[in-house]
């Protein structure tokens, strides 16, 4: 049997399930409050309705911000009716509107809509992605800015000039990397720099030997033990999403001091105004003259300071204090059976109102 809660951990702090149980960000938001529970799986057993409905005496709040994308969309309505049959909260932290890595665009809005129908408080990372929600969804949500997730590492240098970029594995919808490749190398030569390529382990470079030839492009392995210092060594980056939302290598790069080139989709220039920003279509994909213009104009910017760590602390404590005061407000409502929370005061949230979840009919499939 699983013993889901350590016996040393105080009942006084919230139990919190979140999915994933671990990541960068998560850890981050992590309020002093709360206490995750629950095995270190991937993909997450509190996804299964049956491993909720047998655990939910042990845990206070669900909170989910990505790892459902593997789940079939009448498996993820059934787990949110799971979650409204044992009376455990949902929160929820939209990340992405628009999933690169989901071929079927059509699945990730269902995962949404099931989602957000039966959280009682939403979180997103930009003022522009929380108009969408509520444009999309008519739903209210809380704005908290993306924590720093890096420090930069004061033995590092950047090279100027020096432009990196990290192609998706082969396969992901929409994208067209060896253009990719090619549109990066055209700006960092126009601009009299150099393009280095990240690769992953096993992972080929898009073009084939050819483009591995040519002049101004080297290719190396993305380490992600390394990859703050792999991003602190160039003077731009080019983020290379073509559908995407947030990106939290533009907050590594923001952290460590690194130029960002990024794509007009989504709501990059939201997360951080000092950006470039190339033209990119949901159905087209990257315009490639956009991009090779955007790296040259950003190798003819200086290379930005990295984050001040002070302010950055602070944003962290202010950003935990908003996820305390939820999850403690979403329990606290459950025991009286209030369903919206009050206006939120924090300096970190966007547009405070109803939180109310739109009626989800019963799905016949689900046990």
């Amino acid at each position: 049997m699983v013993n889901v809660l350590p016996p040393s951990v105080s009942r006084a702090r919230v139990r919190l399930a979140t999915v994933p149980h671990a990541d960068a960000y998560v850890d981050a938001v992590l309020p002093d409050t709360a206490v995750r529970v629950g095995p270190d799986h991937d993909p997450s057993p509190w996804l299964d309705p049956a491993y909720l409905t047998a655990w939910a005496h042990r845990v206070d709040v669900v909170h989910a911000h990505t790892g459902y994308g593997h789940l079939p969309e009448d498996e993820v309505v059934c787990w949110t009716e799971a979650l409204r049959r044992t009376g455990v909260p949902l929160v929820v932290t939209v990340h992405q509107l628009r999933d690169p890595a989901q071929p079927a665009r059509q699945r990730h809005q269902a995962h949404l809509a099931a989602l957000l129908a039966t959280a009682e408080v939403v979180f997103t990372l930009t003022p522009g992605a929380a108009d969408e929600i509520a444009e999309r969804f008519g739903r209210t949500a809380i704005v908290v800015a993306h924590p720093s997730v890096a420090a930069p590492d004061p033995h590092t240098g950047a090279e100027r000039g020096l432009v990196g970029l990290a192609p998706a594995p082969a396969g992901t919808a929409g994208d067209d990397a060896a253009g990719l490749v090619r549109a990066a190398l055209s700006g960092a030569v126009s601009g009299g720099g150099r393009l280095r390529v990240f690769l992953d382990p096993g992972q080929e470079l898009p073009g084939g030997p050819e483009l591995a030839r040519a002049e101004g492009l080297e290719v190396v392995t993305r380490d992600p033990a390394r990859w703050a210092q792999q991003l602190q060594e160039l003077h731009v980056a080019v983020l290379p999403e073509h559908c995407a939302t947030h990106s939290r290598d533009l907050e590594v790069c923001r952290d460590v001091g690194t130029r960002v080139v990024a794509p007009s989709c989504g709501w990059f220039a939201d997360q951080w105004s000092d950006v470039v920003v190339y033209g990119t279509d949901d159905d087209a994909g990257v315009d490639p003259v956009s991009l090779g213009a955007a790296v040259g104009a950003a190798l003819t910017r200086p290379m930005p300071r990295p984050a001040d760590r002070a302010w950055r602390a602070d944003q962290l404590a202010a950003v935990r204090a908003v996820h305390a005061q939820v999850y403690e407000q979403v329990l606290a409502d459950r025991a009286v059976g209030v369903q919206t929370p009050p206006p939120w005061t924090a300096s970190t949230t966007h547009s405070p109102g109803s939180t109310s979840r739109s009626p989800v009919s019963r799905n016949p499939a689900c046990a």
